[in-house]
């Protein structure tokens, strides 16, 4: 039996040298330049994409092996993805991850230990963003970090809850909740999990011990039988894809800091910025619905079954693509997109803020983190300032709406709707995109000077609704309407 064991780990190590091996010979650079894109670009899609083959060994080879074999080869795969996309900077990931573990260990189900693991993960993540930051885009440790950052603090809050008396938390606390004491092995593979190390998804220990285990399948006890489901995810990924590749030497954001954009008329500056705010997130849906493919077929996208008995694979989707694409409305491309990231946010920070009494500072704290956690660049900030700006002057709008019969009647006409409809889409895109501007652009003197030959219209427009909004409502709503809403 113990020499079994012995040639299954030898077999996990030997696994991990080869792709190592085969790592460091790929002359990517060459090929990357053949493709007009960067080398770590070029890196980062192959390391996504190689999730496939590793989920088919898993799937093949390791099912049914013990738990510290799945482990393993989780932690080495993901360690070699490491290694492969930034080289010895890879022991920041593992650095973090040995000291968590020890703070679980050391501070056991403590405050102590979830407000040390917030401030120590969030300072190292910081720190790196200050040491490594550019005025550009770079694919560098950091991303797969900021990841890492969120799921070893979901971490330390959980294990903090399994030590409560289970009556006193709420049945989303209950599910998340870890009862047992995690070794590092377990904390290790749940770290690097090749599919999920990367770019995301975000799930909790439970979710991923569920997984070694062998629960998260529609065929209790058997490989999944996930394989169409994941198909489906990598397909409408490939599409994404091919979309961004043709068009990204066409819709670029450095044009809007050309001077050719610049003495464009206004109305042309307004609508590239919208088609291009659009086009922009392409890249992130791509990833993560290849990722979301990948985490299907391992099993661990196994989300129960729905009330007519079908599996549901959609434990670990990141992307509503359907409602990103048809939506109107700000709130329904927020709810569509990143969804992983944001239900992290709600959990373990929003939700934990309740505290405050005031829903609204309460979601403005939880976007300043937001923004905090991409990074330290002035245009995170802008950017998810426009956001709680817009979410608060939408919400607003949809009351007054609702609230008055004159205009709920007016939005029911039928053959008036897809007029609106279009409306609304533009809205929607032109300051999706107004938004995006500051986000990738970074740096106050990039977004600073395209704010400025818009004419600053998306502050503009959302600041001056949100104090005409509140006296339109008093002036058109009925005082017997405004009386049967407070009843």
């Amino acid at each position: 039996m113990a020499s079994a064991a012995e040639g299954d780990v030898g077999a996990a190590v030997g696994l991990t040298r080869v792709l190592q091996w085969a790592f460091q010979d790929l002359s990517l650079n060459n090929l990357a330049t053949s493709l007009g894109a960067s080398e770590q670009a070029l890196r980062l899609i192959i390391s996504i994409f190689l999730g496939y083959p590793l989920a088919l060994f898993y799937r093949h080879y390791l099912f049914y092996k013990d738990s510290y074999l799945i482990h393993l080869f989780h932690t080495f795969t993901g360690l070699s993805i490491a290694y492969f996309n930034f080289g010895n900077q890879m022991y920041h990931s593992l650095l973090c991850v040995i000291l968590q573990f020890l703070i679980l260990r050391l501070m056991g189900r403590t405050v102590t230990a979830v407000l040390t693991t917030f401030c120590f993960q969030m300072a190292y993540l910081l720190a790196g963003y200050y040491w490594t930051a550019t005025g550009n885009y770079d694919i560098k440790w950091t991303m797969p970090h900021c990841v890492l950052t969120l799921k070893l603090i979901g971490l330390a809050v959980d294990y903090f809850d399994g030590g409560k008396d289970k009556n006193s938390l709420s049945p989303e606390q209950q599910k998340y909740a870890i009862r047992g004491i995690p070794s590092l092995l377990e904390v290790a593979g749940f770290s690097y999990f090749y599919g999920a190390f990367l770019v995301g998804p975000q799930f909790s220990m439970n979710h991923y011990m569920k997984l070694v285990h062998r629960k998260l399948t529609d065929k209790p006890g058997e490989i999944p039988s996930s394989t169409i489901p994941a198909l489906k995810r990598l397909s409408l990924g490939l599409i994404y894809l091919v979309g961004y590749v043709f068009l990204s030497p066409h819709i670029t954001e450095t044009y809007l800091l050309t001077e050719d954009y610049e003495n464009r008329v206004f109305w042309f500056r307004c609508m590239y910025m919208l088609v291009w705010g659009k086009f922009v997130l392409y890249k992130y849906v791509t990833c993560w619905l290849v990722t979301e493919g990948v985490c299907i077929l391992t099993g661990l996208g196994f989300n129960d079954f729905d009330e007519n008995g079908k599996a549901k694979w959609d434990a670990c989707a990141n992307m509503k693509v359907w409602l990103f694409e048809t939506t109107p409305r700000f709130t329904g491309t927020i709810a569509s997109f990143n969804i992983n990231t944001n239900a992290w946010v709600a959990r373990y920070f929003f939700k934990r803020l309740k505290f405050l009494g005031n829903k609204e500072l309460s979601q403005g704290l939880s976007l300043l983190f937001l923004a905090l956690w991409h990074g330290l660049h002035s245009g995170y900030l802008i950017c998810f300032q426009m956001e709680f700006l817009i979410v608060i002057v939408e919400r607003q709008a949809a009351s007054l709406i609702r609230d008055s019969p004159t205009l709920s009647n007016l939005a029911s006409i039928s053959f008036l709707q897809p007029f609106f409809y279009l409306v609304q889409q533009t809205i929607h895109w032109l300051f999706m995109g107004y938004s995006m501007t500051a986000f990738c652009l970074f740096t106050w003197d990039k977004w600073f000077k395209v704010y400025k030959s818009v004419y600053f219209l998306g502050h503009v427009f959302f600041l001056s609704l949100l104090f005409i909004l509140p006296y339109l409502h008093k002036a058109i709503v009925p005082r017997k309407e405004k009386l049967k809403r407070m009843e």
